[in-house]
Parts: C-alpha cells; sequence; structure tokens
C-alpha cells in the first residue's frame, strides 16, 4: 500500500444565501465543490441543458421521425455494461412511447460479437432491420457500421466515448465528446445521450402536431434508468448529471420506477424510501453488469423492460446470483494479482500490466481497478479473449489523474504501429486487445510511457478531505443533512472529514470488519464507527487520525449517527 496524503478541500468562495436551518458544516462540503448558493443546489428538470444544443440532433430526429411514420424495422445496438443496459432499456421503451412499434434490441457478447457494434453483431441480425440505433458504443465501430451500411441498413450512432482519428460512416451520430461539439455538458453517459435524444425527438414530433391534446408521452418514467446507468458508469456528476440522477431517485423513493430497477434494489437489501447515489453505484449497477461480464446482458435488459413485478424479481434474484459468483471470481482473480506484483516488487513498474491465461476477461477491469487502488499507478489487466481465441488478449485498463488512459493507449498505438488491434475508453478507463505474443512488448511500452508521463508527485495517494469536524458536530442532524444533499459521485464526492481519535474499544465483526467506539480527546465524546474489509489479524492503533463519513445506522428501525471509516492513519 503506497503511503497516504491528505489534503483539504478549500473552498471556492464564500457560501451566500443560505437558509439557517443549512447545517454550517454542509455550507462548508458545498462551497468546497463550487456550490456556492441555494441556487446552484436546486436540482429541477427544467434546469436540464436543451437537447437541441447537442449536436447531431437535427439529423438523428429526422431519421427517427421517418422510421416511426413508416413503420420501419428498429434494432437497438446496446452495450454489456450497466450504462449500455440501461440506455438499451431507455431507447425501447421511449421509442415504443413516441410511437414506434417495431423496436427490438440486440446486445453483443464480449466473448462472441467483441465489444460495441462490430461486423460479427450485424451479421447476427435476422430479419435485417431497416434501421441500427447504437447505445453507449458506436463512436469507434469503422467496420460495424460499414458491414450494417452494405446490408442496406440505416445507422444512427449515440455514444459519449472520446473519438478515434476517423469516424464511422453512420447517417447521424450524436455525441457530446466529439471534435467541435459545443454542448455545455461532456459529461452525459450513454444513457443521457440517449435520453437527451428522445427529448430532441418528442419535442420534434409536437411541433409536427403529432400528440393530441393531453396524450403527449411521459418521458420522466425513464429517469431511474437514467440516473442508474450514470451514476454506475463513473461519469462526472455536474449540475446537468446531479440533475438527471436526482430526478431518477426522486421517482425510486416515490415507488414510481420501474419494476426492474425496484427489484434490483429490494434484492440488494437497500430501503427505497433511503435510496442515494451510492446504492446505484454500489448495489444496483453491479449486479447490472455481472450479467455482461459473466453470462449475457440480454438478462439485464429483459430485467429493465420488464413491467410486472413478480418477473422483475426473478430477474433480479437471477443477477444477484451471477453478482455473486462474479465477487467470488474477482476475489479469487485479485489475490493472485496481489502475489504477481508482490514478486515483481523489485522492478517497480510505474505503469503496470498483469496478464494470467487463467482469468476471465469479463473480470479484468475489476481486477484493474483494485491494484490501481493499493498501487496508485495505472494499471491494466489482461486475459484470453475467449475460449475460441486463445490467441487474443482482451484487456482492460484503470488509470490514476494526471494520466489519461485512452490517450495512452493512442499514443502507444502511434509509437508501436500494429502493436495494439483495437483500443478505446475514457481518461480513467479503458479497453483494447493484443496478440498474446505481443504481450511483453506492450507491457514494456506501456510502462516507458508511464514513466514518462507520470513524476513522483502524481504517484502519491492523496486523500481529499473536507477537514476536521468541530467537537459535537457529528450528529444525526448533519448525517441527515448530508445524505440528502446529494447526489454525491464521480467529481461530486460525498463528504469525508479527518479527526484525530483515540481508540476506546473494537472488535472484529464477520472476519475482516471492525466495530469500534472512538473518543475525541477534545470533549471526550465517544463514538461508534465501522471499518469494511479492514482487519488484518492486528490491532486498531491505539490513537490515530481517521478519515470517515458521517453517516446514519439504520438498525431494527433506529437511527443513529455512525462513522464510517476509509482510513486510519497514524500520527
Amino acid at each position: 500500500m503506497k503511503p497516504l496524503h491528505l489534503r483539504r478541500r478549500a473552498p471556492h468562495g464564500a457560501p451566500v444565501g443560505w437558509s439557517a436551518s443549512v447545517h454550517p458544516v454542509l455550507q462548508q462540503v458545498y462551497a468546497a465543490r463550487g456550490v456556492l448558493s441555494p441556487e446552484q443546489a436546486e436540482y429541477r428538470l427544467a434546469r436540464l441543458l436543451s437537447p437541441h444544443q447537442l449536436g447531431g440532433m437535427k439529423e438523428a430526429v429526422a431519421l427517427l421521425i421517418e422510421a416511426i411514420q413508416g413503420d420501419w424495422s428498429i434494432v437497438i445496438a446496446g452495450d454489456y455494461d450497466c450504462d449500455g443496459a440501461t440506455g438499451t432499456a431507455v431507447a425501447v421503451r421511449g421509442l415504443r412511447l413516441l410511437g414506434a412499434r417495431r423496436v427490438d434490441y440486440a446486445v453483443p457478447n464480449r466473448f462472441i460479437h467483441g465489444y460495441g457494434l462490430s461486423p460479427a453483431l450485424v451479421e447476427s441480425l435476422t430479419p435485417v432491420p431497416q434501421l441500427i440505433v447504437t447505445v453507449d458504443n458506436g463512436v469507434a465501430s469503422i467496420a460495424g457500421v460499414a458491414a450494417a451500411r452494405e446490408r442496406g441498413i440505416r445507422v444512427i450512432v449515440t455514444d459519449h466515448h472520446l473519438p478515434g482519428e476517423q469516424l464511422p460512416d453512420a447517417d447521424a451520430m450524436v455525441n457530446p465528446n466529439l471534435a467541435g461539439e459545443d454542448f455545455p455538458s461532456k459529461a452525459l453517459a450513454g444513457v443521457g445521450v440517449m435520453f437527451y435524444l428522445l427529448l430532441a425527438l418528442r419535442a420534434a414530433l409536437r411541433e409536427q402536431g403529432v400528440f393530441a391534446p393531453g396524450s403527449e408521452p411521459d418521458l420522466s418514467v425513464l429517469l431511474d434508468l437514467v440516473a442508474v446507468g450514470t451514476v454506475a458508469d463513473l461519469v462526472p456528476l455536474d449540475f446537468n448529471n446531479r440533475v438527471l440522477v436526482e430526478a431518477g431517485l426522486r421517482r425510486l423513493r416515490s415507488g414510481q420506477g420501474c419494476a426492474g430497477v425496484s427489484a434490483l434494489v429490494e434484492a440488494s437489501q437497500r430501503s427505497l424510501l433511503t435510496l442515494c447515489a451510492s446504492d446505484l453505484g454500489y448495489a444496483v449497477g453491479p449486479r447490472l453488469n455481472a450479467a455482461g461480464r459473466l453470462e449475457d446482458m440480454r438478462i439485464g435488459v429483459e430485467c429493465l423492460l420488464s413491467d410486472e413485478p413478480a418477473q422483475a424479481r426473478r430477474y433480479a434474484e437471477l443477477l444477484s446470483s451471477i453478482n455473486k459468483e462474479r465477487r467470488e471470481l474477482q476475489d479469487a482473480m485479485v489475490a493472485e494479482a496481489e502475489v504477481m506484483v508482490t514478486r515483481a516488487a523489485d522492478t517497480d513498474a510505474v505503469g503496470v500490466a498483469l496478464f494470467e491465461p487463467s482469468w476471465h476477461a469479463g473480470v479484468v477491469g475489476l481486477v484493474a481497478s483494485k491494484l490501481k487502488e493499493r498501487l496508485h499507478r495505472p494499471v491494466i489487466a489482461f486475459a484470453p479473449a475467449s475460449d475460441d481465441a486463445p490467441d487474443e488478449l482482451r484487456g482492460s485498463a484503470r488509470s490514476i489523474a494526471g494520466f489519461h488512459i485512452r490517450d495512452a493507449l493512442a499514443m502507444i498505438d502511434a509509437r508501436h504501429p500494429g502493436l495494439i488491434q483495437r483500443f478505446g475508453g475514457h481518461a480513467m478507463a479503458a479497453g483494447l486487445s493484443l496478440r498474446s505474443d505481443d504481450y511483453p512488448r506492450f507491457a514494456a511500452a506501456f510502462d516507458a510511457l508511464a514513466r514518462e508521463w507520470l513524476d513522483q508527485d502524481a504517484l502519491q495517494a492523496v486523500q481529499l478531505t473536507d477537514g476536521e469536524l468541530p467537537p459535537g458536530a457529528a450528529t444525526l442532524e448533519l448525517a441527515h443533512q448530508l445524505r440528502a444533499a446529494g447526489p454525491w459521485g464521480q467529481a461530486f464526492p460525498e463528504p469525508v472529514f479527518d479527526n484525530l481519535f483515540e481508540c476506546a474499544s473494537w472488535r472484529v465483526m464477520g472476519e475482516r470488519h471492525l466495530r469500534l467506539s472512538l473518543r475525541d480527546p477534545r470533549d471526550g465524546s465517544v463514538h461508534d464507527a465501522v471499518m469494511f474489509n479492514a482487519y488484518d489479524g492486528t490491532s486498531p492503533p491505539t490513537v490515530f487520525r481517521a478519515v470517515y463519513e458521517v453517516v446514519i445506522n439504520d438498525w431494527q428501525g433506529r437511527e443513529s449517527v455512525r462513522l464510517l471509516l476509509r482510513h486510519m492513519i497514524e500520527p
């Protein structure tokens, strides 16, 4: 584990206009995230950016109107992660609401079709559709779009991934991250892009007088799906995304969510009444992602398309079972990866590449994520692409601040033409394919580039905190306000504080979790605390600085305040 350096967030300005009922600590937390007034925390749908500001809408909407009015067969080409699954469900449900009668979907199996709209996926579409609409993929599908066009299929690409040097020859393309695109929010997830296309399509149909008075479809019924995909894909929760996520959470809390998402919340033993963004990220999202990693994401999409609660619960239970299998497989692979890193510690790679022939290609991204957290270095984990392609490796990359992983892969591709077969992704996560014989050469090139781009300061793990809580501030009232003040998430992180505590007592819960009583030396107050996956057979320090969240413990219907520890740092 790399040493952890604490750094406290500085306010972006002075809070103004807050009611006296808003806790001063929450005002401080907001100010450190650039929210200085109540208006900046009002997440009303009326404050969403206009869909007409997003480029490519005119062409995409015109083609969709032609398809709906001509009763075309439409296939939604999704992706096998949570963003892709929710985006597929939004597209199918939304287009049906807006008058499309012949809408189906196809999600690639990562072990058969590869990623995105591949030629193999296009070839598998029978009967041949008249229109394909991609969701959360397509900007890199040069060959797949060409294969579709050769079969006479029109193609609309909706995506949010960064484009390469060449774009596919699609009939229309909607992506906030295309070069020259001036849409104010680059952070839309794939499901968000699809939702925006539906908003623009509804507006155009409204202008044409398609809807009778009082019959205009309510697209807000899709917002719970938009919230799940947005949070699970770890896109930055800028203001626009916070509006979308908060609207979806409100629907779920009021019992208005779709049967599938509600069933997944129930299967994860979360409460709909108190649901927050972290529940979507840590409980609902992984259950959907597990289907794409180990089985077939159609299971996840069918769960989200189900309107029958009993059927949705059966899908949710199946997804929970697959997710349990995923966790067990992940734990075993991470343990193997940690042994590999320990054995290679003398090399001290800056860009870490790992490969084990027995690993599962659907889980390597989770291995890379865990190792990245432990080492604070960019990590790429590889596995054989499939049983049918043992000579091809599939890699999943996770990165740290200051090392744009997709740009890094593009640089390696430019310096070593032909070394990487395919790649794509974001600043912090990416995927790629290699020939197995080229793995050693790639690992060396990756480490060399990481050494070139990263200095020692960038390799120091930093934990940002909101500073010390004053004595007596960790109250149930504050915990409630912090929870209600979200949605917290990527680039708008949950409030965390750091204080010096004395360990009054502790015990082990289960096998790996700690339950502690912590004494504040400033006033002698004692606080209940927990730390998960922290027990390694040794006692906690007698005195330490804790990095923690203030949360609500709702045990048997009785609420109490609790400190959820993230780190213990000896002074």
